[in-house]
């Protein structure tokens, strides 16, 4: 098994987060377990610097995307799609009834707000907008500032997958204007998966109230009251709220600015890394994701290849993704990674792209 995780997620997880999740359990409807899911909420909340509502949900990210969906969208929506998990955001609304308009891109290009003011103005009946922050399948950022503002301007709920950004990119989704930002915990929080975090906006909320036949699993008015109760509906995945909760205060004691320094930090390390081995980056690098880059694979080499001999040397990178995997491969900068991993990944790579 190979002992170093550049992976899209999971990822290798901080040794105190295992630590703290190995410890007994309690119950899910006493005071311990109220006082971690209060604690928990609340550091969460400081973290995304918001006032929404944010909710703990046992289930992977996907979860909360139809969720979206099913809460705040009665019959049509925009979505936006520059790779693999926009795609999923489409299928994920057609398979729940709604009429979708898709707004896509060419690979490795961003939505960019001109195209999605046009798209809007053509479709002024949509109720609400989809965005992928970070694209995971190819290492994408999209200008999420820019195409809030122009959802908001047309009145539209904005609902945001932040799966590869939240805990590796500094934002916060109410400042920006994002109604439904969701993420799972085996990315940038570096922890196992198993669970979500959503922040909800009053607006969702509001929607969410008025909406029939949303289901019982995700129903954010369901969560809602349970959350003053400091509780979920459901049995809630205590060791990873535990996780949660210890790297939440890891942050508080490093400090924020210090902790999304070392992220970019460790962006940088790897993008000049791999220039400097002749590499190049699949996407526009202004639009490069700095949690995980989508590389070309060089001519003597395919991308799946390069993964397979990262293996045998004990550096799990991450195949590329759908239809690009021949052709790429990726390099996550996600969870439990230190400059000196980055190192050694760095040169294992270089006897890597040196074989015939």
């Amino acid at each position: 098994m190979p002992a170093k995780l550049f992976t899209a997620g999971p990822v290798a997880c901080y040794p105190e987060v295992l630590e703290e999740m190995g410890r007994q359990m309690f119950s899910h409807r006493s005071e311990e377990y109220h006082r971690l899911h209060r604690e928990t909420v609340e550091r969460l909340r400081w973290f995304l610097d918001t006032n929404h509502r944010v909710f703990l949900f046992p289930s992977s990210s996907t979860g909360i995307m139809e969720a979206s969906i099913r809460n705040c969208v009665k019959k049509k929506l925009l979505c936006t799609v520059t790779g693999e998990f926009g795609e999923r955001y489409v299928r994920v609304a057609e398979a729940n009834g709604r009429e979708v308009v898709v707004l896509q891109t060419e690979p490795g290009k961003p939505v960019l707000p001109d195209r999605l003011e046009e798209e809007l103005r053509r479709h002024p009946d949509v109720e609400a907008v989809t965005v992928t922050y970070s694209e995971t399948s190819l290492g994408l950022l999209n200008p999420l500032p820019e195409l809030a503002g122009v959802v908001k301007e047309q009145g539209k709920l904005l609902l945001v997958d932040a799966v590869s950004a939240l805990g590796g990119v500094e934002f916060s989704p109410e400042r920006l204007g994002v109604d439904v930002c969701f993420a799972g915990s085996q990315k940038c929080l570096g922890l196992p998966p198993g669970m979500a975090v959503v922040s909800v906006s009053e607006e969702a909320m509001a929607k969410s109230r008025e909406m029939a036949n949303k289901g019982w699993y995700f129903d954010f008015e369901r969560y809602d009251r349970s959350q003053q109760k400091d509780e979920t509906p459901v049995t809630p995945p205590i060791p990873l709220i535990l996780a949660l909760n210890r790297i939440l205060r890891m942050i508080e004691e490093k400090g924020k600015g210090r902790y999304f320094e070392e992220y970019a930090g460790r962006a940088r390390r790897i993008l000049r890394g791999v220039k400097d081995l002749g590499l190049t980056l699949f996407t526009e690098e202004k639009y490069a994701s700095p949690t995980i880059f989508c590389l070309n694979a060089p001519p003597h080499l395919s991308g799946q290849e390069i993964y397979l001999r990262m293996r045998e040397r004990g550096v799990e990178l991450a195949q590329g993704y759908g239809r690009l995997r021949e052709r790429t491969f990726r390099i996550g900068n996600m969870g439990y990674i230190t400059l000196q991993d980055i190192e050694e990944m760095l040169g294992k790579l270089a006897e890597v792209l040196k074989t015939p």
